[in-house]
């Protein structure tokens, strides 16, 4: 498991419209792509620098493909950046102000303190 890689997987997509869109419309073929062609990658450098050892584990991939905020949290994901993502593939279908924002909130009203740990 590594809590690293899947807030380097939220925020790239977040920071990218293309891959917002993608991820809201294709989420398992989006997460497996970004996953063998991305999740190596070292961020802001140049195109030749990569790792080779990190991957999802099941677990994480069907989390991440099935947009279960929920589980990500447990799994360590830091729950601003699946907030930030969400809200911009989500807001869109809802009709109230901040009506995503409450729904996410109540889905992850389970939790109670301590919180999972999300320190990467």
């Amino acid at each position: 498991m590594s809590k690293y890689l899947l807030n380097k997987f939220l925020y790239t997509v977040d920071r990218d419209p293309a891959l917002v869109e993608r991820y809201r419309s294709e989420p398992h073929d989006m997460v497996a792509w970004w996953e063998s062609t991305m999740a190596n990658a070292v961020l802001n450098s140049h195109g030749g620098e990569a790792s080779t050892w990190l991957s999802f584990t099941d677990e994480e991939r069907a989390a991440l493909a099935d947009h279960d905020h929920c589980k990500l949290f447990e799994l360590g994901a830091h729950p601003f950046l699946t907030l930030t993502l969400f809200i911009a593939m989500f807001e869109r279908d809802n009709t109230e102000p901040l009506e995503y924002q409450k729904a996410y909130g109540a889905r992850m009203a389970h939790f109670s303190m301590p919180y999972p740990d999300i320190a990467t």
